[in-house]
């Protein structure tokens, strides 16, 4: 597979030729909210990609999704256990400070700091090692052909700058006040943030010193939450902003419709699933006392079956989706095919629920975002009717990204008993997802990080441990297969589906959209 084929046509179609018209102000709108702008905080795509424009990893990646050179210019393996980083001389921050391997040993030492929730971005017992000023090597314990992978992601900070606002360990996701120091930025990124107000909107200006090659005319970007779609629709068909993510899908052929406006259609990355609480003996949030009813297969299963995802991807989510029996795209494991969806059947559900001890079902409280994914409270409010055919009574608790990443995030808390995430690999690679996902985690949140139900089989972790360090694409694709088989067959984990990408655009600005869904506006151009 070429990574090539992950970029939306569409996007593609739109182009970014042509001279370079009079510099603009790009104003977006996305429906939850920019808080934090502490790199390390909050491992999410829209934040990474809204910080991704400041911050920059030793790696970037390009409209392809082909790891290309950031910060470090070049790379080598020295030997199996010893990588060496070759960094860019001339960096600057935004503060004027020259970016050394100094900021590199540092970062690496924050990236493990008790707030990062970008942990897994490296091995936990990597080293990192200055040989000058301009060289650093990474150090392992075992072999880690795709070291490199996510570090795109990794946004490197100031030493320095981080010593002088109190920010040498990164800010927690689960505070319920910002430190000082996430309230500011200082990248080396090709913009800076002049403003910043958390939930409501924040202005960037193009950084004149970037070391890298420039490709947008913009002379300011406005970033401003709009959280009531209705809303959101309508500063864009006004031509009050330029672009908003996503579209609702019930919007989407108005959209169309529009003259000055598109709306950019592709596939996305990102999976979204169910999480089941199977690690505590007794749910937080149900009737069930003195037992864990989702320490049962049967039940697990019971619920997966009895979610009919044809009537999700045709009714709620109007065809904009692809039903997976993975926690991966087909575009980023070729022997996703060889899986199946447990069949939707009520009947069957039923029965396993009653030989699990439950023929009269029980009650349970589910976690949802509802300013995250595309529909992500319609598609919770459409699991909860649909539990209901076994009995099961949901009792939904819808609220905003961050007050639910708050809740069901927080490390050794997991203040839930049955949600709905969402996960797109940073990796592009399934070891990714086992590492994140799906791999066995102790009550303080050691092991798999986002693994929020605490499923966890040891064999899915041996098998990981194999499958980080083997370099035979068959070999490591048997061990993948076998991993996500186990998860299958224990319905440790529901997934549900791909949503597509649905981007609306002003027909003035040409933008690049890529299926990692990073609104990067460095490549953007306005007419």
């Amino acid at each position: 597979m070429k990574i090539k084929t992950l970029v939306l046509m569409g996007a593609l179609a739109l182009g970014l030729g042509g001279a370079p018209v009079s510099a603009k102000t790009f104003r977006y709108a996305f429906q939850g909210d920019l808080n934090a702008l502490d790199p390390y905080t909050l491992n999410e795509s829209f934040t990474l990609g809204a910080l991704g424009n400041v911050y920059e990893g030793l790696t970037k990646r390009d409209k392809d999704l082909k790891i290309i050179p950031g910060l470090a210019e070049s790379w080598e393996i020295i030997d199996p256990l010893r990588w060496r980083f070759h960094l860019r001389k001339g960096v600057k921050f935004h503060n004027g400070e020259d970016f050394t391997a100094d900021d590199v040993v540092f970062s690496t030492e924050r990236l493990r700091s008790p707030g990062s929730q970008i942990v897994t971005r490296a091995p936990r017992d990597m080293q990192a090692v200055k040989v000058d000023d301009y060289t650093v090597d990474f150090v392992l314990t075992t072999p880690n052909p795709i070291l490199h992978y996510e570090w795109d992601t990794w946004y490197m900070m100031s030493k320095k700058w981080a010593e002088a606002n109190g920010a040498v360990q990164a800010q927690m996701s689960s505070a319920t006040s910002l430190n000082p120091f996430a309230l500011k930025s200082n990248g080396t990124g090709p913009f800076t943030i002049v403003s910043h107000e958390p939930g409501v909107k924040t202005v960037y200006k193009p950084n004149p010193n970037w070391w890298g090659k420039v490709e947008h005319n913009l002379d300011e970007v406005i970033f401003q939450t709009i959280k009531s779609d209705a809303t959101r629709v309508a500063a864009l068909l006004s031509g009050e902003i330029d672009m908003m993510d996503p579209v609702p899908v019930q919007d989407v052929e108005r959209v169309k419709a529009s003259p000055n406006v598109t709306a950019l259609i592709g596939p996305e990355l990102r999976t979204i699933f169910l999480n089941m609480d199977s690690f505590r003996d007794e749910l937080l949030y149900s009737n069930v006392k003195g037992k864990n009813p989702f320490k049962d297969v049967r039940v697990r299963k019971a619920f997966y079956q009895a979610i009919d995802m044809e009537a999700i991807h045709t009714k709620v989510m109007r065809g904009l989706s692809v039903n997976s029996a993975l926690l991966i795209s087909p575009l980023l494991y070729a022997r996703a095919g060889e899986f199946k969806r447990w069949p939707y059947d009520v009947a069957a559900a039923k029965k396993l629920m009653a030989d699990a001890g439950y023929p009269n079902g029980f009650e349970v409280e589910m976690d949802c975002p509802n300013d995250r994914y595309v529909n992500d409270e319609g598609i919770c409010q459409a699991i909860a009717q649909m539990l209901a055919r076994i009995d099961v009574k949901v009792k939904l608790n819808a609220q905003s990204k961050a007050k639910y990443f708050q809740k069901v995030l927080a490390t050794s808390k997991y203040d839930s008993s049955f949600s709905l995430l969402g996960w797109t690999p940073g990796s592009f690679d399934s070891w990714n997802v086992i590492e994140n996902i799906i791999g066995c985690r102790d009550a303080d949140g050691n092991g798999a990080p986002f693994n929020l139900g605490g499923y966890c089989n040891p064999k899915i972790d041996e098998l990981n441990k194999l499958i980080l360090v083997e370099a035979d694409t068959k070999k490591r694709d048997d061990m993948i297969a076998q991993a996500f088989r186990i998860c299958h067959e224990e319905a440790g984990i529901i997934p549900l589906h791909q949503q597509s990408l649905i981007w609306g655009v002003s027909k003035k600005v040409q933008i690049v959209q890529r299926a990692d869904n990073q609104i990067l506006f460095y490549w953007a151009k306005m007419e």
